[in-house]
């Protein structure tokens, strides 16, 4: 297989398996993937979430109108201009952030158990920094 071969079948295996992933979530896509933003990245204006998710800013603004009004984020005004607010996830959207994501864990973590055997656990585990390193490049880190 060529390095254009494997690049493409990682591409769809990596994306199905997301995918996959993300039908299990019991949050939208937009929620969770603001307050996965908010929680690693610290806080962020509207603009500058939708700038990092690649969709409209009226996008990214209707999401974060759903997240305030369930209290999963809190909005307080941008110390160098104050037309905007930078957003900061609350306690509760932490919680349930952390819950969607042992959720996500145990789920994935119950069909490695169940189709792979001790030597593909040891091989996938193995494969983890090669990824990290690829995606680590992707993003220009």
């Amino acid at each position: 297989m060529d390095d254009r071969q494997l690049a493409e079948e990682l591409r769809l295996i990596i994306g199905g398996l997301v995918r996959t992933v993300r039908a299990a979530d019991t949050m939208s896509p937009g929620e969770s993937a603001v307050l996965g933003y908010l929680d690693r990245g610290g806080p962020l204006t509207t603009a500058e979430i939708a700038q990092q998710r690649g969709v409209t800013h009226q996008s990214a603004a209707k999401t974060v109108k759903d997240l305030l009004a369930r209290n999963f984020v809190r909005a307080e005004a941008h110390p160098g201009d104050g037309r905007k607010f930078l957003l900061h996830p609350t306690q509760a959207g932490r919680d349930r952030l952390a819950e969607e994501r042992r959720r996500r864990a145990d789920w994935l973590g119950a069909a490695i158990n169940t189709v792979l055997d001790a030597d593909e656990r040891r091989t996938l585990e193995a494969a983890l920094p090669l990824l990290s390193r690829l995606s680590a490049h992707l993003h220009g880190t």
